[in-house]
């Protein structure tokens, strides 16, 4: 083959690529796919809810929790609700601690959430300004620490850690605890200053899907200090065990 053809088919074969690519590129034709798909969409609205407790209650007196929460949002911008209280067998609701919560993430593990705590139940309303951190801490457990603050100089935090340990792919024991400390008393919801009380907790729950998983356990929960001087005055116990049985699920 003569040096003027191959120069020919060079420069030909040289055209050809060059379309091919100019077609593959953004710049090219619109309708095609880039060689790397569709972007991703980063800016997508999300929507997830969890009930981690839908159990009631046996002990020397009955009850029934809830404890749940849900937010909605992108990766990076999220609106929270959270939602817990306890209501006994006349009808009672103690306990009611309410959130709304803005959040973005900090690390790769943990979000900074900052907004509203509503003290909402048989009892006085409170109104707190919330701030804190919730994700995975070392040892992949899930890890939640709020502070409050509210007028008169009242100051309060919760901490909430808990761990999943799979039994089998299905089967999973889960230990929970939740500790409350105010810097004040406050009389009328039966609360005094420094560790107010704790709740530990160890449930066993079986996931018939990943969705929906019953539960058994035990709940140990503790009054301390001037709230457990509060509770006996009520005719309450400041500490008790109780057996629970629930429903975990989430969407």
């Amino acid at each position: 083959m003569s040096a003027g053809r191959v120069a020919t088919v060079t420069a030909a074969s040289v055209l050809i690529l060059a379309s091919v690519a100019a077609a593959q590129t953004p710049g090219g034709d619109p309708n095609v796919a880039t060689p790397f798909g569709e972007p991703v969409e980063d800016q997508r609205i999300f929507v997830h809810g969890l009930f981690d407790q839908f159990e009631g209650r046996i002990g020397e007196t009955n009850s029934f929790k809830w404890d749940g929460q849900a937010w909605i949002g992108t990766d990076t911008n999220r609106l929270w609700l959270k939602s817990e209280a306890l209501v006994d067998s006349s009808g009672t609701v103690s306990d009611g601690l309410h959130q709304i919560l803005y959040s973005r993430p900090v690390t790769t593990y943990f979000d900074a959430q900052a907004g509203l705590r509503l003290d909402l139940d048989s009892g006085p309303s409170r109104v707190w300004g919330a701030f804190g951190i919730q994700g995975l801490a070392p040892g992949i457990f899930e890890l939640q620490v709020t502070g409050f603050v509210r007028d008169a100089g009242h100051f309060a935090a919760k901490v909430e850690a808990s761990y999943d340990l799979l039994l089998t792919q299905r089967l999973i024991l889960q230990p929970q605890i939740e500790l409350n400390f105010y810097s004040k008393s406050d009389r009328a919801r039966g609360i005094g200053p420094g560790l107010a009380d704790m709740e530990a907790a160890l449930r066993l729950r079986y996931e018939i899907t990943r969705k929906v998983g019953p539960y058994i356990g035990v709940v140990y929960g503790g009054k301390f200090g001037e709230t457990a001087t509060f509770a006996r005055r009520q005719g309450e116990s400041a500490n008790d065990v109780r057996f629970v049985f629930g429903l975990r699920s989430w969407f």
